[in-house]
């Protein structure tokens, strides 16, 4: 089993930034794949980045292509999300999630982990 704990989200204004961070422990060799998903009221759930744990694969959805960096620290077993220019839009629950796969996935279902979630609110 690989746990995952989210942390970093909050309250921010339209343009402000915000960082959220990810940490794994248990099984971690378990999954080689961790990614962002996000979920607003009443939407399905959504992948936003995803990075593997060695290497340099890094993915982002379009919607967040130039604003949102994903990196990874692999002594602390965390990854983090930096959010720049955050939109209205971008307010979700956010949560990650791990697998272990030959490619990325961007299909939340395809994920074997998940952490709880941490809600991200941009206001206008």
């Amino acid at each position: 089993q690989v746990q995952l704990v989210e942390s970093g989200g909050g309250l921010v204004q339209a343009g402000g930034s915000l960082r959220l961070t990810c940490t794994a422990s248990g099984r971690t060799f378990s999954a080689n794949y961790l990614g962002w998903f996000r979920q607003a009221p009443g939407k399905e759930r959504e992948f936003v980045s995803g990075i593997r744990w060695t290497g340099f694969s890094i993915f982002y959805a379009d919607s967040v292509k130039g604003r949102f960096t994903i990196s990874r620290d692999n002594a602390k077993n965390t990854v983090y999300l930096q959010m720049n220019s955050l939109k209205p839009e971008d307010t979700a629950v956010y949560y990650c999630a791990a697998v272990h796969r030959a490619t990325i996935t961007t299909t939340a279902k395809e994920y074997d982990y998940w952490g709880q979630g941490t809600q991200v609110t941009v206001s206008s």
